[in-house]
């Protein structure tokens, strides 16, 4: 008897079933399936973007206004600080009567 016993719980659905408007328009499996297949696209691209950031090798110029660009820029150094110079040139001895 167990056609019997699942019989009233089908009638059951039913008002349910009733209250289900059929022209609403809903995305479905199909839907769902696309929408994950784009998610696991975009995070293995991302994943992968990473790891392509990760290989590059650069040195990064210092900024305009650090004490590092004007020195290595040739600009005027920060107050209260020498810039290294080279030691003036001397004069070449000159011969006598020359």
């Amino acid at each position: 008897m167990v056609g019997v016993n699942q019989t009233p719980a089908l009638h059951q659905l039913v008002p349910l079933a009733a209250d289900l408007d059929e022209n609403k328009v809903t995305p479905g499996l199909l839907g769902f399936v696309i929408f994950a297949v784009i998610a696991l696209g975009l995070w293995a691209l991302m994943k992968n973007m990473g790891k392509q950031m990760k290989k590059i090798d650069f040195e990064e110029q210092p900024e305009e206004g650090t004490p590092a660009a004007r020195r290595d820029s040739g600009g005027p150094a920060p107050a209260g600080r020498v810039p290294a110079q080279s030691p003036a040139p001397h004069p070449e001895p000159k011969a006598p009567g020359a």
